[in-house]
Formats: C-alpha cells, structure tokens, sequence
C-alpha cells in the first residue's frame, strides 16, 4: 500500500458488498497474539462480507494445526511469540505454500514491507491504517495473484516437461547413419493417446563401412518416462555394439543382458525386430524377439515367415536363441517395421483391432495408390486410426526402408 494513500478509501463498503456474491469465499488463516487486534481484524471482514471464513491462530505452531489444503491466504503479523518480523513471512510462507501471504503489522517501516515481499508475502498493511474496504479487496487481491503464480509454475512445469520430452524423443529417434543414396529410409513415431507423452519405442539405422546395413525397431513394455529412458539406453546400447563389430548373431543377447541391468523392475519388458541388408542389397536377414513380423511391400504387401518368433528381451531366463530369418530381396524392394501400437487398438475392442493380418491387407489397399513412400506411412497410420476409432492409446513408430532402383 502506498503510505500516502494508505488512509483513502477506493470505495464504499456497500460498493464492495454488492459484489460480495462473486468473492472468493476461501478460508482465512489470521495469525495475531494479540486478542483485541485478532476481534478487529474479524469485524472489519464481518462489515464488508457476511459469513467470511476466517481461523484465528495466536502463533506459529498453533496456525501449524489449523492449515489445511484450503487455506487460501493468511493475515500475518511481525511480532509473535515465537517468530519475530521476517521470520513469521518465511514461517507463513513454509506452513501454508499453497496461500497467499500478507502482512498486517503496526510497524511502519516500508523497508521492511519491501524485504517481506522478497520473502514471498503479496501485501504489506499496516494497523490502523487500513479499513474494511482495503483490507478485503487486499485478500481478494493477493488470493488471485497466488492462483497466478502457481498457474505460473504449472505453465513453466509443462514446458520443461516438454522439453524434456524433446530430449527423450531425439534419443529414441536419432539420425540414422545410412549414406548409400541407393537406399531411402521413412520413420514415423506417434506418442499414444491425446498427450504428447512418449512411451518407449526406439528404432535405429547404420550403414557399415563395408556397405552392410543395420536396422532395429523395439519396442519397450508400457508407456511413460520410465519406459522411454530404457528404450534410449537400448537403442544407444544397440548402436555402439554395431560400430563396435559386434557379432551380428549375438546382438540381441547382448541387449537381454542390458535391459535386465537397466530396468527400474522385473516386469519390464522389450520386444525388437532386427533386420540386417547384405552389401550386395540382394538379400538380407532378420531376427523377431517377441515383435511383429516385417513387411514386404513388393512386388505386393506381405508379412515376412517367421518360421518360430524369438522371446521379448528380458522375458527368458539365461541366454536365448534369436535365429536368423533370411530374405531373399527383389528389384526394387520395400521393407517396412512396425510396433505393435498400429496393431492393438484399443484395450478390450477387439472387433475394430487391425492385428496383423488386418494391416497387411489395409497396406495392400494404400501402397499401390501412394504418391511417394512418405505419403504411404502417413496414410497407414491415419486409416489405421480410422478403422480403430481415432488416437490410438500405445506409441506408433514406424521404420520404412526401400531400394530407389
């Protein structure tokens, strides 16, 4: 309050009455030792608004029992038995986070009201020199300006939480370290549901220094931050073991033992399609650890044999087997991984799930049409959304590569 002003009146209490009906009518919290000021402060709301709610401490460690989640603002005084000037702000301020703070003290010293803001109160008013007017539309005032400020802090959170997204999302979907212009590669990464919250999808591509080509898709069980972060470690996990010659063979062992080690529990797991393409872009092989089976466009959409699909990661104990599956490519040709997010649908809906079959067939129908291979993966997943009855709840990824010839 300015000192100056500090004994006019911006209206009359019948104008503010009037408008009684649409005041916050949240609890106040007044914490005095003194009795007569406490019954003044009370009158003063009683005038201006009938049934004011307010609770009356006599300290600090009283006000502690008497704060509750709808404490909306507290009336403070400097001078209490067992907190003294700044330090009944900062007590306040810790005991009830979530209200608004004023200071109502017989101290005039505008210095102090200035260091009390910097604590975190919004007001500063003095005894004797505020009305029922001011004194109402103070708490009025601070109360939406504490609503402000955590609506604030939730804007902030949610950017950073962004943000962070952002991060999670360029671990899991890197850029991919194919040079051969022979080959062109689409991916696509939908989050599930109608937040932009990833789950743990991954996917990669390296091309070797002796024209091999690499790929994987996985896919980590459940949907959240948890999961993402396991999906980038396997996915970082995955491309060092390639550029470091790993024996193709042993790979997904090699993750096996990664994922139980990097897992925040035992009921995790990961499902991946490994797929490798021969230097001479003839032939190729892939190995299935509990992931659908990949599809071959050409010379007309068809689901890869798997003669018998691996385990997920993380599922079998010990060291099992991922065998090879090899494939015999044409000219040209087209390979496209997906995760099972296209396929599900939505929980307990089996009738409009697409499953395997169902998205063969759906490419089968958008292939031949497609303008370009971009436009086909964009079309796919909005039929397949479609056909499910919207935003499917788990992540969609999808990794497309084909030969330019």
């Amino acid at each position: 309050m300015d000192p100056q002003q500090s004994n006019l009146r911006p209206g009359s209490p019948e104008a503010v009455t009037s408008g009684a009906h649409d005041f916050p009518r949240h609890p106040i919290l007044l914490i005095e030792d003194d009795p007569g000021d406490a019954a003044l402060v009370k009158e003063l709301l009683s005038d201006s608004f009938d049934e004011f709610p307010i609770t009356w401490a006599k300290s600090i460690a009283e006000a502690k029992e008497m704060v509750t989640a709808a404490t909306m603002c507290c009336l403070v005084d400097l001078g209490l038995p067992d907190a003294q000037g700044l330090d009944a702000v900062r007590a306040a301020v810790e005991l009830a986070p979530q209200a608004a703070v004023i200071v109502l003290t017989g101290m005039v010293d505008w210095a102090k009201g200035t260091e009390a803001v910097a604590n975190g109160a919004h007001n500063y008013l003095i005894k004797g020199a505020v009305d029922e007017v001011h004194l109402a539309w103070s708490i009025r005032f601070a109360i939406e300006r504490k609503r402000a400020e955590k609506a604030n802090e939730r804007r902030h959170e949610a950017e950073f939480r962004r943000a962070e997204t952002v991060r999670l999302e360029r671990g899991l979907l890197p850029n991919l370290l194919v040079k051969d212009r022979a080959l062109g590669l689409v991916t696509r990464y939908r989050p599930g549901g109608d937040r932009p919250i990833i789950g743990g999808d991954f996917l990669d591509a390296i091309e070797l220094d002796d024209g091999t080509v690499r790929l994987i898709l996985g896919d980590v069980s459940g949907h959240g931050p948890d999961q993402a972060a396991v999906g980038v470690g396997l996915r970082i996990a995955w491309r060092t073991l390639v550029l470091a010659g790993h024996p193709e063979e042993s790979t997904l062992s090699t993750l096996d033992k990664i994922l139980r080690a990097e897992r925040p529990n035992d009921s995790m797991f990961a499902t991946a399609c490994e797929l490798t393409i021969d230097p001479d872009r003839a032939r190729g092989r892939f190995r299935v650890a509990g992931h659908p089976n990949p599809i071959s466009l050409l010379p007309e959409p068809t689901a890869l044999a798997v003669p018998e699909s691996g385990p997920p990661l993380g599922v079998v104990d010990g060291s099992p087997d991922w065998d090879a599956c090899p494939v015999r490519l044409g000219v040209p040709w087209a390979l496209l991984l997906i995760t099972d997010g296209l396929l599900e649908g939505r929980p307990g809906d089996r009738e409009h799930s697409l499953g395997h079959s169902g998205l063969v067939e759906l490419a089968a129908k958008l292939w031949p049409s497609c303008d370009s291979p971009g436009q086909f993966t964009d079309d796919l997943i909005q039929q397949a959304e479609a056909n499910q009855g919207g935003t499917l709840p788990d992540d969609v990824t999808l990794l497309l590569m084909f030969s330019r010839g």
